[in-house]
């Protein structure tokens, strides 16, 4: 694999022709960076920035990678959305990209994959066979299929129970290691076990927010860990007051 660059994103976005956010993002190399805020503030829409896509709005700014390599091709996305082929089975859902790019698919890699989501049986199944939550774990599967030193989540746990969520995010936590990862979530909890740092962002700008010391991804009763995310909690719901 590539060496993972780290990435900055530094300007102003505006939507309707009223500014959005100011962001100064440095996504350091091969660490996790969790970035929060309220609905609206426009995370999703930092991720498209980064990937090249259109944002129906206007951003004036720098987005570049720290080493001056080129970013196109080395990103991983996985969207809110799980984006499955409807007339794809899951297997093949999973190593679509391959096919897309005209590459013979590693199947017995995308099998593994969805054997370590816990979707193994599930290989042959359609997407709309599947609940919500296991159609985004073959979502995930897909992404870590890609392989790409830059990785960009959005929300990908957010439709899991409490006990698949963390054995999800220690798989991704450990699929990712040493890959620049930037993760969009609502969740104070996520961002205090995964993030090697934590940034919100708002309508103000970015704000960097102390992580707990002990190395990501932390143990869920790890009291610092449960102080740091109650912490930023209340710090979340004081500025949604």
């Amino acid at each position: 694999m590539t060496p993972p660059p780290g990435i900055r994103l530094a300007g102003d976005y505006t939507l309707g022709g009223a500014r959005l956010f100011t962001a100064d993002l440095h996504l350091r190399a091969g660490e996790w960076t969790c970035l929060l805020g309220r609905s609206g503030t426009g995370k999703s829409t930092i991720l498209r920035l980064l990937l090249g896509l259109a944002t129906g709005g206007t951003f004036a700014g720098d987005i570049a990678a720290t080493d001056g390599s080129d970013l196109r091709n080395c990103i991983s996305y996985m969207a809110q959305s799980d984006l499955l082929l409807p007339w794809l089975p899951v297997l093949d859902n999973v190593c679509i990209g391959s096919r897309l790019r005209g590459e013979p698919p590693d199947r017995d890699r995308a099998a593994e994959l969805l054997d370590r989501v816990g979707l193994g049986p599930a290989a042959q199944q359609m997407p709309g066979q599947l609940s919500g939550g296991m159609r985004q774990r073959v979502a995930l599967a897909r992404t870590l299929f890609e392989d790409r030193p830059v990785t960009l989540l959005d929300e990908p746990f957010s439709a899991l129970d409490a006990s698949t969520r963390a054995d999800m995010q220690d798989l991704a936590a450990e699929a990712l290691s040493g890959r620049t990862v930037l993760l969009v979530t609502h969740d104070p909890a996520e961002a205090a076990r995964l993030a090697h740092q934590i940034i919100l962002l708002s309508a103000h700008g970015t704000q960097h927010w102390p992580v707990p010391p002990a190395t990501p991804p932390r143990a869920i009763d790890d009291p610092a860990t449960i102080a740091s995310q109650s912490r930023l909690l209340a710090h979340l719901r004081s500025a949604a007051a």
